[in-house]
């Protein structure tokens, strides 16, 4: 993959030599520049940093970028102003039609905590096009009349977020926003785990399930349906156990042939692993085991032999995951 980026950052900096010729590209082959790569604290390849102002000690790390395009936007707007001031209905409806999605924010006026939120979020989210106006004709124009920040995709708004001072944080927006470039359930594979990695939301769900059983349809539209109470909470994704590829999968989480269908909650902070405790993947028991979960009462999934009779037979004692905690703790 460094490769692949290699080039896609090469290309940015073509493009942004005619348009931007005050910005410089270069790059390092950290494992020749041992002193670089400490005193930049450069972990893993590639790490793109932006210094600005010949500012040596605090550069703005690029995470998670790798095509050209986004790499470019996410470029002019550390550089520059990171949304499109929007002054009339047509110029909106140009922005909100013209790609997959557009984030618009609807303010009453340029300059509050808001707007300084929404603009900070923007240069976070440069797969996709932001603009914002104080235009009361645009506001009118959608019914709008608080400050809120509307995602469109293929130009419908599918989510309204009312910004009230001092409420949402950059990473609050970041989150919601990206979630909506995610669909409601993402099937698990090489080119949707980065996507999915790539929203700053820390608990993942996975229902591990072979997509041709005769009970598949039923089961994915209760998965569906319960995904929507919580979504920018928990992303809702989807493995197929038919699926060869996925097996490192089926091992991190223990899943064998007769457990599925099975339902893992996982939070990739602690990389805590909790079971759902139903059996049936009906919508009540996936909200029931999503509602306990984020009120901290689901209990730890701890994948664990049964204790052997004779463990504490012998001077070393056999210890399991079932027995760990009472006998060392």
């Amino acid at each position: 993959t460094s490769h692949d980026f290699s080039e896609e950052f090469a290309e940015a900096a073509r493009q942004l030599k005619k348009e931007a010729p005050r910005i410089q590209f270069g790059k390092i082959d950290a494992t020749h520049q041992n002193d670089l790569r400490k005193e930049f604290n450069i972990r893993e390849f590639p790490t793109v940093k932006l210094f600005v102002d010949g500012n040596r000690e605090d550069p703005i790390d690029c995470k998670g970028v790798r095509q050209a395009s986004a790499f470019i936007t996410w470029v002019k707007r550390r550089t520059g102003p990171s949304t499109v001031i929007i002054n009339s209905t047509d110029q909106a409806e140009a922005i909100i039609n013209a790609d997959d999605f557009a984030v618009i924010g609807f303010f009453k006026e340029l300059h509050n905590g808001a707007v300084e939120v929404f603009s900070e979020t923007a240069k976070d989210v440069p797969e996709m096009p932001f603009g914002m106006t104080a235009s009361t004709d645009v506001c009118a124009n959608y019914g709008i009349q608080r400050n809120t920040v509307v995602v469109f995709k293929q130009g419908k708004p599918v989510h309204n977020e009312v910004l009230e001072e001092g409420r949402q944080s950059k990473l609050d927006l970041t989150r919601i926003i990206k979630t909506f470039a995610l669909d409601l359930v993402t099937e698990y594979n090489l080119e949707t785990s980065v996507k999915i990695f790539d929203v700053p939301v820390e608990n993942h769900i996975l229902l591990f399930t072979p997509k041709n059983s005769e009970t598949f349809n039923e089961i994915y539209e209760n998965y569906k349906s319960a995904a929507v109470e919580f979504r920018g909470k928990i992303i809702f994704v989807l493995v197929d156990t038919n699926e060869t590829r996925n097996g490192r999968v089926f091992e991190y989480f223990r899943i064998r042939d007769i457990d599925v269908p099975a339902v893992r909650i996982l939070n990739l902070t602690s990389d805590a692993k909790y079971k759902m405790p139903a059996d049936e993947v009906t919508v009540e028991n996936l909200k029931e085991f999503c509602r306990s979960y984020l009120k901290g009462k689901a209990k730890l999934h701890l994948s664990s032999e049964e204790i052997p009779e004779d463990w504490d037979k012998m001077p070393v004692k056999v210890l399991v995951g079932k027995n760990f905690n009472r006998i060392v703790f």
